[in-house]
Formats: structure tokens, C-alpha cells, sequence
């Protein structure tokens, strides 16, 4: 797709839009489903190039699909319930969750079984999946490989383990869990904190889990080898797709916007936590507890006045997804803006805090970068008057979104390449921004 223009700022506005469905329980959705009993249905699934690529790999296994526009079907077999054939490829695209939480769903399969995903998903540490996975007993071929393309293959002797997560990852986590469900016998794990939705999948499922917390870590005990039937299930609004439209109207003038039904889990939220501490007029309305996740209607107006933060490390894991969106909102705050512990972003689709303080000083910010941390000098009155053209960022769909952000906000002529990578998380991203804010994009 040839690259997009932006020249034009839009103008104040006060709307009321709906955004995609949630792609991290869309993911989990898919795959839970497949692990189920009989047939389980999903309303507002997420239709991005991520979750169709899960689609399309448990049809691979052999699970039967009905896939229309308003709903989709899946028909499990139960636990371990896949159909093994010889030379199975799957692809994960561009989904670090997919390619990170099919995996563990394999351990059991009796021929190897090849795993290959997109340029920017070849490039990311599978290490963190692979390691504990062969605690489980599955093998891995080539034997010392960290990235895929790789092979896995299961074993019968499937054993259950105890396992340390201190990375604040919910994807090496969940992975651990699915794993568990091949496992006799009780698997334990201690993880940092992290967002929350396969447990709430677990307990929603009735699978046997146990759950203890305290301030830094999560104590979780799996049961294995327990089969549960499908859960249906209608998907609230993506709050990482929220966040562009949040943030763009924050930085826009006299402007009002409510995004509906947006799940707001507090292991998600971190964005809002943050911005709300930088001086942002946000609210929740018509709040209700759904399967577990917080959905509520979510009210932002704009900010005359931005304060910079010194950000809690607590909050990082609940906003991990939504940094880059949020350096934007510091590149406007009065004062200096410090952001650390952050090295999980360079494990991202691209080298996000690494790109991010790149796409910032092209705007004009001062930052100062180390391998973890980053200090944005913001510029109360900044406005963007030059050229600023975005590539070779190996398509990384929340880059390209930033850059649109900081594009219709602060001015500048944008040239954006890969605007298509959209597609693998909000297909309607710029579908909105005509039709709702009025963007001229070229």
C-alpha cells in the first residue's frame, strides 16, 4: 500500500464513536474455544489480520470454523483435541500473542509441527515461550533456536511444573497456563503483575484455578487435564484502540468525544491512570462487570494544561501497549517527563521506546534514551511545521497510529509508509477518523 499524506490538522469536535473489538480476548477467545467441548460463539470478534491468522491456523488442526459478519463459531474437541497431520505450518503473522499462545497448545503433538510468522514477528525472543515449554516435556527444533521459524514437538509424558514470570509478561503467563491444561497433576506459578484475561477465561470456563495475590506478584495454581465446554461471548471495545482517539482528543482544541463499551480491566487501564495523573479530563460511565472485565462508556475532554510525569513503574505492565501513545501527550507537557523500566517495549513488534524518542526528536522534542528508560523535554506550545516522513519501522501498527496522531494534533506534512499495518490489531482506524473527525488523508 502506497505511502499516506497528512497536511491538515481537524478541527474541534465532540462525538460519540464505537472502536474494534478487543483483540487480546479476541485472541484468547479463539483458542480457548478450541480447547473446549462442542460449540462456542463470539459476537463483535475482532475481523484484524492477528486474529484471522488464529482463525485460520486452528482450521489447520483441524477445528471447524463458521466465520460471518456478525459472529463466529467454533467447534472444539476438547483438551488436546487437535487433528495431527504431518508438514503443518502456522502462521502467526504479525501476532506476538498468537504465535506465543499457540505453542503451549501443542505440547502434546505426536509430529513435529512448523511455526513461521511475518518479518517484524521473526525478529522477537521466543526464549521466554520455549523455555518453560520444555520443562513441560515438548522439544524444539533447531535445538538453540530463540526466533521462529521453529519446530515444536510434543511428548505423552507430559509432566506439570513450577514457574517464575518476572518479566510482567501476560503472554509468557497465559502460555504456561494453556500448557497446564495438557499437565496432570497441579502447575504453579508466580508471576509479576500483568493483565488479567486468561484467568478470567479460566474461571469463566470452570477450569480448576487458584488464585492468590499480593502487591508484586500473582501465586496461580492449574489443574490439568480437565475438559470444559464453549463460552459464548460478546467482546467490548479495544482500550489500545481507544487510546489513539483519546489522546487525540486531549491534544485537540475545545473538543469532547465518548468511546462506547470499552473494556476498561484494571491490568489494561494503565493509560488512563497516566494521563488522568498529566492533568486529562477522563471519566467512566454505565460501568458493569462482564465475564469478569470492566466495560464502561469512557468521556475525554481536551487539556489546556498538560503536566509532565515522573511515571510509576507500577503502572508500566497496564499501559505497555499504550507508551508510545502517551510520549506523544509528554512531548506537550510543561516540564520534563521520565519513563523507566521500560526494556519490554524494545521486545515489542519493533524497538518501540527506541523508535518512539526517534519519532520525537523528528518533531522537535529533546529526549534522552537509555536501554530502558527515556526523559521527554515537552514543549507546552509545540506545533509541527516541517516535513516528517515515517518508515522503516517494520510496519509496526502502533508507530503508524502514533504518527497519524501526532499528525491531525500538532500539524507538520506527514508522510506515512505501511499504513496498512493497521489491519493486523483496528481495521477501521482510519475508517473513523474520516467519517467521525473529518481527517483529510491522502
Amino acid at each position: 500500500m502506497k505511502p499516506i499524506k497528512i497536511e491538515n490538522k481537524i478541527n474541534n469536535f465532540s462525538q460519540k464513536i464505537n472502536v474494534d473489538a478487543d483483540k487480546s480476548i479476541s485472541i484468547r477467545w479463539t483458542l480457548f474455544a478450541s480447547q473446549a467441548i462442542g460449540k462456542s460463539t463470539a459476537y463483535n470478534l475482532l475481523m484484524s489480520e492477528d486474529v484471522l491468522c488464529a482463525i485460520k491456523c486452528l482450521k489447520k488442526l483441524g477445528i471447524k470454523v463458521n466465520l460471518s459478519r456478525n459472529k463466529c463459531e467454533i467447534f472444539g474437541n476438547g483438551v488436546n483435541g487437535f487433528k495431527y497431520k504431518k508438514n503443518i505450518i502456522l502462521n502467526a503473522g504479525n501476532s506476538g500473542t498468537l504465535g506465543r499462545l499457540i505453542l503451549p497448545l501443542l505440547i502434546r503433538s505426536p509430529v513435529k509441527i512448523k511455526l513461521i510468522g511475518d518479518k517484524s514477528l521473526s525478529k522477537r525472543d521466543f526464549t521466554r515461550i520455549i523455555d518453560p515449554l520444555k520443562k513441560f516435556g515438548a522439544t524444539f527444533f533447531p535445538k538453540k533456536s530463540s526466533k521462529i521459524p521453529i519446530y515444536i514437538k510434543g511428548s505423552d509424558f507430559i509432566r506439570p511444573i513450577n514457574y517464575l514470570e518476572n518479566k510482567g509478561s501476560a503472554q509468557c503467563k497465559s502460555a504456561v497456563m494453556l500448557a497446564a491444561l495438557n499437565a496432570p497433576g497441579k502447575t504453579t506459578i508466580k508471576a509479576k503483575k500483568s493483565r488479567n484475561h486468561t484467568e478470567n477465561f479460566f474461571e469463566n470456563l470452570n477450569i480448576p484455578i487458584k488464585i492468590r495475590k499480593n502487591k508484586n506478584f500473582d501465586f496461580i495454581e492449574v489443574q490439568g487435564q480437565k475438559n470444559f465446554s464453549g463460552l459464548n461471548y460478546k467482546i467490548p471495545g479495544d482500550i489500545s484502540s481507544s487510546a489513539f482517539f483519546i489522546v487525540l482528543t486531549i491534544l485537540s482544541k475545545n473538543s469532547k468525544l465518548i468511546i462506547k463499551n470499552i473494556n476498561i480491566n484494571p491490568s489494561r487501564d494503565g493509560i488512563i491512570k497516566i494521563l488522568k495523573k498529566m492533568g486529562a479530563k477522563i471519566l467512566y460511565n454505565n460501568i458493569k462487570i462482564y465475564k469478569g472485565e470492566k466495560i464502561a462508556d469512557i468521556h475525554v475532554e481536551s487539556s489546556k494544561f498538560i503536566k509532565s510525569i515522573n511515571c510509576p513503574t507500577n503502572l508500566n505492565s497496564s499501559a505497555i501497549d499504550e507508551f508510545l501513545i502517551i510520549f506523544l501527550v509528554a512531548a506537550k507537557a510543561n516540564g520534563v517527563s521520565y519513563f523507566s523500566n521500560l526494556e519490554e517495549l524494545n521486545q515489542k513488534e519493533s524497538k518501540r521506546l527506541n523508535l518512539g524518542s526517534k519519532i520525537l526528536n523528528l518533531m522537535g522534542i529533546k529526549t534522552q534514551l537509555t536501554n530502558n528508560s527515556i526523559k521527554i523535554y515537552g514543549k507546552p506550545d509545540l506545533q509541527i511545521k516541517k516535513k516528517c516522513i515515517i518508515k522503516d519501522y517494520l510496519g509496526d501498527h502502533r508507530i503508524m497510529a502514533m504518527c497519524t496522531i501526532a499528525a491531525l494534533s500538532l500539524g507538520g506534512k506527514w508522510e506515512i509508509h505501511n499504513p496498512d499495518s493497521i489491519n493486523t490489531s483496528f481495521p477501521s482506524f482510519f475508517k473513523i477518523l474520516k467519517k467521525n473527525f473529518g481527517a483529510k488523508i491522502i
